[in-house]
C-alpha cells in the first residue's frame, strides 16, 4: 500500500498489512465528496462540493446525480430510511427530502454559520452542528429548527445521536459536548486532548468513538464520562468513522488511510484502500457492507468488511521521517511547518486547497538528512481547509491545516 511507509514511525516494527477488498466505484464526478449515508446495503446518498448529491439504490453499482438546487458545498448527510434524509452545508444550508431525493426542499436554519454535521434518529428528530458552536434541533423533520446553547464558540465538526435524547458533538480544540435530554442541556466532557476532533460514532448510549487530528482515536464505554486514547499507529488526519456495534468499526482519513477494528478499538488494523485520495466519510450498515467517499469523486465500496487475508512482515522504517503539524493551527496569515528526513534526497513540500488544487510549492530541491522548518505566508488565502504534503524519493506524508480570517 502506497501510504504504509508514511504512517508508521517506529524504528523497527512488525506490520500487519491487511490486503483488503475495497473497490472503486464510478461516481461520475471529480468534485470533492464530503459525506455518505447508507440505510441498508443498497440505498445510499453522497453529498459534496458545488451542491453535489449522488444516489444509489443498488449498493453503488450505479450512482445517479440529484438536483440539490444549490451550488453551495454540502458537508454532511443523514438518512433514517430510503426516503427521508437531510443534508447540511455552507452558510447555514439545510435541505430535506421525503422521497429518496427526487425532490430536495430548502429549510430555514436561522443561521448563516457553516454546518458540518447532522444526525437524525427518526424522521422527526434531528440535530445539526457547525461553526461558532452552532447546534440546531428539530422535532418535526425540519419544519422548524431551534438553536440550542452549546456552551462553546468553537467549531463543532461532528455529531452522533443514538436516540432522540442521547447525543454527542465533537470539534475544535478537543471539544466534546454531551446531551441526555435532546439538547435541552449540553454538558462539556474532558477529551484529554486539544487536537481537533472531526468525527464521532455512537452505537448505544454508552459506547462511542471520536477521531480527528494527528491520528487521534478516543473511546468511551460509559457515555463519555471517561474518554480513553487508543493507538492508531499513524499521524494521519482522520475524518470518517462508522461503528455498527460496540466492536465493529472503520475509520477513514487523509492519504486514503482506512483502519478497521473488530474488538472495539483494542487493536486497529490497516487496510489497503487502493487510493491516496483523502477519505472524508465512511458509512457501514453491517460488519461487511460499507462505503467510503472523498476527494476527486472518490467512492470506495466493500462487501466483506474490507478484509481478505493478513500478512505479517518485518520492515525497517527510519525513525526520523516526519512531517509535524503546522504551528499555529488554525493560522492567519502565516504558519510554520517542520519536517525531518532520514536521508539525503529530493524533497517536495507543497500546499493544496480542499479540492486538491496546488496553492504553492514551499520546497523543491535536494536536501541532506536533517530537520527543517519553513514558513507559509499567504495574505490572500480564503478561510477553509488546506493540506500540506511532503514527498521524498521513498516516503510521503500529509497534514491538514485550517485557515481563518
Amino acid at each position: 500500500m502506497k501510504t504504509l511507509l508514511t504512517v508508521l514511525l517506529t524504528l523497527i516494527i512488525t506490520i500487519r498489512v491487511t490486503n483488503a477488498q475495497w473497490f472503486s466505484q464510478t461516481s461520475g464526478t471529480i468534485t470533492a465528496l464530503f459525506s455518505v449515508s447508507f440505510v441498508d446495503e443498497n440505498n445510499g446518498t453522497v453529498v459534496g462540493y458545488d451542491g453535489t448529491i449522488l444516489r444509489t439504490i443498488d449498493g453503488g453499482m450505479t450512482w445517479t446525480p440529484q438536483s440539490s438546487g444549490t451550488t453551495d458545498p454540502l458537508y454532511s448527510v443523514s438518512f433514517t430510511d430510503p426516503d427521508n434524509g437531510t443534508t447540511v452545508g455552507f452558510g447555514g444550508k439545510i435541505l430535506r427530502t421525503t422521497n429518496g431525493g427526487t425532490d430536495w426542499i430548502s429549510q430555514s436554519s436561522g443561521t448563516t454559520n457553516d454546518l458540518y454535521g447532522v444526525s437524525f434518529t427518526d424522521t422527526n428528530n434531528g440535530t445539526v452542528v457547525g461553526d461558532n458552536g452552532t447546534i440546531l434541533r428539530t422535532t418535526n423533520g425540519g419544519i422548524t429548527w431551534n438553536p440550542q446553547f452549546s456552551g462553546t464558540s468553537l467549531t463543532l465538526s461532528g455529531v452522533s445521536f443514538t436516540d432522540m435524547n442521547n447525543g454527542t458533538a465533537v470539534g475544535g480544540n478537543g471539544t466534546i459536548r454531551r446531551t441526555t435530554n435532546g439538547g435541552i442541556t449540553w454538558i462539556s466532557q474532558s477529551s484529554g486532548t486539544t487536537l481537533w476532533l472531526e468525527g464521532v460514532s455512537f452505537t448505544d448510549i454508552n459506547n462511542g468513538t471520536a477521531v480527528g487530528e494527528s491520528g487521534t482515536i478516543l473511546k468511551t464505554t460509559d457515555g463519555g464520562t471517561n474518554w480513553i486514547s487508543q493507538s492508531s499507529g499513524t499521524t494521519n488526519w482522520f475524518n470518517g468513522i462508522s461503528f455498527i456495534d460496540e466492536n465493529f468499526g472503520t475509520i477513514g482519513g487523509y492519504d486514503g488511510i482506512i483502519l478497521r477494528t473488530t474488538n472495539g478499538g483494542t487493536t486497529w488494523t490497516l487496510q489497503a484502500s487502493g487510493t491516496s485520495q483523502w477519505l472524508a466519510s465512511i458509512s457501514f450498515t453491517d460488519e461487511n457492507n460499507g462505503t467510503a467517499v472523498g476527494w476527486v469523486g472518490t467512492i470506495l465500496r466493500t462487501t466483506n468488511g474490507g478484509v481478505t487475508y493478513i500478512e505479517d512482515n518485518e520492515t525497517e522504517i527510519p525513525g526520523n521521517f516526519m512531517l509535524m503539524q503546522n504551528y499555529q493551527n488554525p493560522f492567519n496569515p502565516n504558519t510554520k511547518i517542520s519536517y525531518q528526513i532520514p536521508e539525503s534526497g529530493f524533497i517536495s513540500l507543497k500546499v493544496y486547497d480542499f479540492l486538491g488544487n496546488e496553492i504553492t510549492t514551499l520546497v523543491s530541491e535536494v536536501k541532506p538528512e536533517g530537520s527543517y522548518e519553513v514558513e507559509f505566508i499567504e495574505e490572500n488565502l480564503s478561510s477553509g481547509i488546506y493540506f500540506c504534503r511532503l514527498h521524498t524519493n521513498n516516503y510521503q506524508m500529509s497534514i491538514k491545516m485550517l485557515h481563518f480570517k
